[in-house]
Formats: C-alpha cells, structure tokens, sequence
C-alpha cells in the first residue's frame, strides 16, 4: 500500500504523539508498504526536501505556552496538488491542528480514504493552561474534525467507548506498541545508578515524561516525600524537560534532573530505577506506561488509558481516577512490599510482552485497507456495516 501520515509533531520531538506515528511509519516500511510523512519543518532540516521522498515538509508555527512543539500551517491546496500526482491508498491523520484539517479537506476531495487518530485530550489541557472557559469549544472542534475521516482510531477500550458515547462517528481500536528489544530490564546500569548517587540496595523512584502542569506534579513530589519516610534513601529521578522543572529543581533541591533522555539512553534510565510512579489525569493513553512495564518496573498509575488496559495487581497498582490519598498508600504498599522482587519485575515484563510493533503495524495497515469508499460505514470492532458499499 501507499500510506500517507500526517502529523504536527514527529522524532525529534519527545511526546507520546511524535514516537507514535514514528513507530506506525517504521512497521509500515519494514512490512514493505510505502509511507509518505507529512509534517511541520522542524530546525535541523535540510531545505530541499523531495516531496516524493518520505516525508514532505511543511510550514509550522509555535504552539502557544508548550515550548518544543509547533502546529503545521493549513496547506490543502498543496496535499491536493501532490496526492493528485501521487496517489495514497489510504491516508491518515494523526493531530487535529490546521495541517490534519487540511489533510482530510484534501482526502475528500480527492476520494480518498481517510482515518484519524485521537492521540490528546486537548480539551483538558485547555484547563490545565488558563483557557479552561475554552474546553467545551475545543471538545466540540475534536468532535467536528474526526467525524471528518470514515474511522477514529484509538489505543484503548475506554476511550473507544466514551468517544461512541460522545458522537465521534466510528471509532475503531488499535493498541499500541511497545518495543520489548529496546526497553528491557536487560538495560540496567549499575554505573548510571552511581551517577545517581545510589549504593547497592537504594530505591530508585523514576518520573517519564513532560515535567509541565497537566502532568499533576505536585502529587508526585508529595507520593514521593511519603516514600522517604520509609526508605530514607530514597532517590527520585526526573527524565525529561518542560516549563515547570526550573521551579520543580528550586523547591526539591534533592531532585536528579537527567534531562531528555532519547532510544537507548531513555531504556537505560527506566530499566536503571526500581519504581515509576505516574500521577497524570490528562493522558489519552500514556505509552510511558508501557515502556515502564516493559523495563521491569512496578508502576502506580490512575485507572484509565494504558494502565486500565496492561496494569495488573502482579506488576503495581491501579488507583482509582483522582484519589490522591489512594494513589499515595498504594505506593506505599509496593515500597512495604518490596518493589525489587524478580516476580513482580518479571509479571510486569509479562504484562506488555504481547505488544509487539510488527504485529500492531499489521493491524494498522489491514485497517487503512479496509476504509470504506466514501459515504460507507465501519463499525466499532473495524468491520464495515452490512450495507455499505
């Protein structure tokens, strides 16, 4: 097949979305499909760019108060123009900014086929950044843009439903992957655990991810000061970067800041720790979550996304959706226990242990070549309605 993704964000960039749509296009071509990357220009690009190469680069501009990031500018006129020389078989939508808007404008009027993928909760962040006034506006756009491709894909159960639920149109689930090769409890490094500070025997609590608002930070800085009363030693351990860390640093001088953390180096930071405790309300999934898993770590997690669906008692604990107080004694309860056992190490590796990327990047592509025609129907388990034509 010819596959044509498009997308704001993409590697470089650090988020659940860029690393997302960048495994989908890798599975894709090692099967042997073609796969054309729509997306912004980002600084290290060269700027010559064959649009008939694998990926096409547009015109971007800085998403307001999430530094890093940038949305791509509408160009409709110029996806017409190239998928009209170059047709996709099937195209996909990964962000819903002004470039996935003129994706689909693009499918439809060419004919075709066209799915979307609901990857963020932008109505939430809205309230997390001041505009929470905005949040029913921005639900009603998320609707309005996917209602735009025949299908909605999802990474989980819950979130297919509650998009059913809301009107979105077909919504159709797709797991998600993780690389079991690349993050593994073979990855741990005694000598990085030095770096840390650590001794043989020291607990190692790591925290994944955009160090920001909506991550819900001050109750991992409070499940982690409840933490110390029982293992004193204790050391917390910050991997990534956002605009919350200068004053995360300031308050918690106690704190390892490593930074952005990419590939090997980031495997080896997560198989390196011995508990991931993750506080976020606002992930549409959470792959962290997986790759912790997949590292060997017990995780503390809400009851929702990527936890709800792979978090098992052998492995951590899930809290139910915003009990700071439960999140909090369910961490203490794996600490008690001992979060360094082999089985529990060994069960969360078990947990993920099918989501391999090939297998998932198949399922992928039998969606995209199962999108109906224009005016035709899938139903929620991806099968087209009897009827369509």
């Amino acid at each position: 097949m010819r596959i044509a993704m498009v997308t704001e964000t993409f590697p470089p960039e650090i988020n659940g979305v860029a690393l997302t749509v960048a495994g989908l296009a890798q599975g894709l071509r090692e099967a042997g499909h073609t796969v054309q990357v729509v997306r912004p220009r980002q600084a290290d690009d060269d700027v010559d760019t064959d649009e008939n190469g694998p990926d096409v680069l547009v015109r971007g501009a800085r998403l307001p108060k999430y530094p890093g990031l940038q949305f791509g500018l509408p160009t409709a006129r110029r996806l017409r123009k190239l998928w009209k020389d170059e047709r996709p078989d099937a195209i996909y939508a990964a962000t819903e900014g002004p470039l996935g808007y003129s994706a689909l404008r693009a499918a439809r009027a060419l004919g075709i086929p066209a799915a979307t993928g609901f990857h963020t909760r932008f109505d939430d962040f809205a309230r997390h950044y001041g505009f929470g006034f905005l949040t029913p506006v921005v639900f009603a756009y998320l609707r309005r843009f996917h209602r735009q491709g025949a299908a909605t894909l999802v990474p989980t159960i819950e979130l297919r439903d509650f998009l059913i639920e809301n009107k979105f149109g077909d919504v159709v689930l797709l797991r998600r992957a993780v690389d079991n090769a690349l993050f593994s409890p073979a990855h741990r490094d005694e000598a990085l655990r030095a770096q840390w500070g650590l001794k043989p025997g020291q607990l190692a609590v790591v925290y994944v991810g955009r160090i920001a608002p909506e991550k819900n930070l001050p109750l991992a800085v409070r499940t982690f000061r409840e933490v110390q009363k029982i293992r004193h030693d204790a050391r917390y351990v910050w991997v990534g970067d956002g605009p919350s860390r200068a004053a995360l640093a300031a308050e918690n001088p106690d704190f390892i800041f490593a930074g952005i953390q990419r590939d090997a180096n980031l495997a080896r930071h997560f198989a390196s720790a011995d508990l991931f405790v993750f506080p976020s309300l606002t992930e549409t999934f959470g792959n962290v979550t997986l790759e912790a898993l997949a590292s060997g770590l017990p995780t503390v997690a809400f009851d929702y996304g990527a936890a709800r669906e792979h978090l098992n008692p052998g492995c951590g604990r899930r809290v139910p959706f915003g009990n700071e107080d439960a999140f909090v004694r369910a961490t203490l309860d794996l600490v008690r226990g001992d979060v360094t056992r082999a089985d529990i190490r060994a069960a969360a590796v078990g947990a993920v242990a099918e989501l391999e990327p090939a297998a998932v990047a198949a399922q992928f592509a039998k969606l995209l070549a199962g999108l109906p025609r224009l005016g035709t129907k899938i139903t929620g388990n991806g099968n087209l309605r009897e009827g369509a034509t």
